[in-house]
């Protein structure tokens, strides 16, 4: 199911509920995941100043995924963009983010 985050508050409970399903307390959740149980509690309340790597970590380990829906006026200017940026240096690792809900086969809203 897809759901419209539109603040740290809402992404919380989300994780809190999917860590709960999975039988997993919250201590040996974050043991598991590689991050304190402090940082997981932030996480769970919706801490507005989590840092993202680790939050990435916590979503990846959980099995959540975020999904951003770019327009695609904006997606065609980072790929303009990107494609440019290669042409003045063929080595650059700078890659215009892929479309991963074309790529899931998702739908959009």
């Amino acid at each position: 199911m897809k759901i419209r985050l539109h603040r740290p508050e809402d992404l919380g409970p989300l994780v809190r509920a999917t860590r709960k399903q999975q039988g997993m307390r919250q201590d040996y959740a974050a043991e598991g995941i590689g991050v304190s149980e402090n940082f997981l509690a932030k996480v769970e309340r919706g801490g507005g100043t989590v840092q993202w790597e680790k939050l990435f970590t916590v979503l990846t380990e959980l099995g959540l995924h975020v999904v951003i829906d770019v327009p695609d006026a904006v997606m065609a200017s980072v790929e303009s963009k990107s494609r440019k940026r290669r042409k003045r240096d063929p080595g650059s690792s700078v890659r215009a983010p892929s479309n991963s809900t074309q790529e899931n086969g998702m739908a959009d809203d």
